[in-house]
């Protein structure tokens, strides 16, 4: 069965400490997604930033392009992505956002960590805490339902990017 609090993370990487924890006051909840691509952690970078782009998931996945896009890693604090804005970022590692006032409006304020990290075998791995802080009213009562909506589509999300790196690394010509 598909956990809504942790898909594909291992223990350590749910205790580790993620740019995203500074952007809540006192998160209740974490959620943790993983999954190890078998790609180069800049190549994975590169296409974690086409999530300013598209959110390469189910419904939309069609209207997300196949390529890498030009610029699309010149990432800037404030810029949208997806219902987030960055609220912090480091090439390489990780971007980090906070809900847009809309989204903040339906959730409350959620924030988000995508962090590549490196695997032993020069490949990468792509993890995502979700930190929700213990509001109150209307967004406490979204929170459950967006935490398995979550569940469902991140999971897809992450398989995507990690198909679509991985393709990429096979393209790579070797030396």
């Amino acid at each position: 069965m598909l956990s809504s609090r942790s898909w594909g993370a291992t223990e350590a990487e749910r205790a580790a400490a993620y740019p995203c924890d500074r952007q809540v006051r006192q998160p209740c909840r974490t959620y943790h997604r993983a999954v190890d691509v078998d790609a180069s952690v800049p190549l994975t970078f590169r296409w974690l930033c086409q999530l300013t782009t598209g959110d390469y998931t189910y419904g939309r996945m069609w209207r997300c392009s196949r390529t890498l896009t030009p610029g699309a890693d010149r990432l800037a604090l404030g810029q949208r992505f997806m219902v987030f804005d960055i609220a912090d970022f480091a090439t390489d590692d990780h971007i980090t956002g906070v809900t847009t006032p809309a989204a903040r409006r339906l959730y409350g304020t959620l924030a988000v960590t995508y962090r590549v990290a490196p695997r032993p075998s020069g490949l990468s791995r792509l993890v995502v805490r979700l930190s929700v802080p213990g509001d109150r009213g209307l967004s406490r009562r979204a929170q459950g339902p967006l935490a398995l909506a979550d569940a469902i589509i991140m999971r897809k999300q992450l398989l995507n990017l990690k198909a679509l790196a991985e393709r990429d690394e096979r393209l790579l010509p070797r030396g």
